[in-house]
């Protein structure tokens, strides 16, 4: 006895996920995603300039005269810095001073650039 129902609600809840799956184009729209979940990236350098990701100090423009055929910036940085500008609210530069350094943090390199490495020996 206790089989059957175990195999009925199996069976029902496969034809409910395939119904639901068949028909995501009626109700996806309805679904409401948050805007910090996913927001979508630019994937040129003139997206780029109008999404923020530009500056006095790091300018795009001059890529975007050029006709530079290439894709933008990276993917996963901009990503990155999109998200240290909209939590701590701080501008472009700012926001990449901070990447730049979480990164150097992460593979152990000191804020001024030089290797935190004991072993390290610099010949200058």
């Amino acid at each position: 006895m206790g089989y059957y129902v175990l195999y009925s609600l199996t069976f029902i809840l496969f034809v409910l996920v395939t119904t639901l799956y068949l028909s995501r184009d009626r109700w996806t729209h309805l679904v409401p995603i948050p805007e910090y979940i996913y927001t979508r990236l630019p994937s040129s350098f003139s997206g780029d300039i109008e999404s923020g990701f530009t500056s006095r100090d790091f300018d795009l423009s001059s890529n975007v005269s050029a006709g530079d055929p290439r894709a933008g910036l990276d993917q996963p940085a901009k990503r990155e810095v999109q998200k240290i500008m909209k939590s701590r609210r701080v501008d472009f530069d700012e926001a990449r001073r901070m990447y730049t350094e979480g990164r150097f943090a992460k593979n152990n390199i000191g804020p001024d650039g030089r290797p935190r490495d004991p072993k390290f020996v610099s010949f200058s």
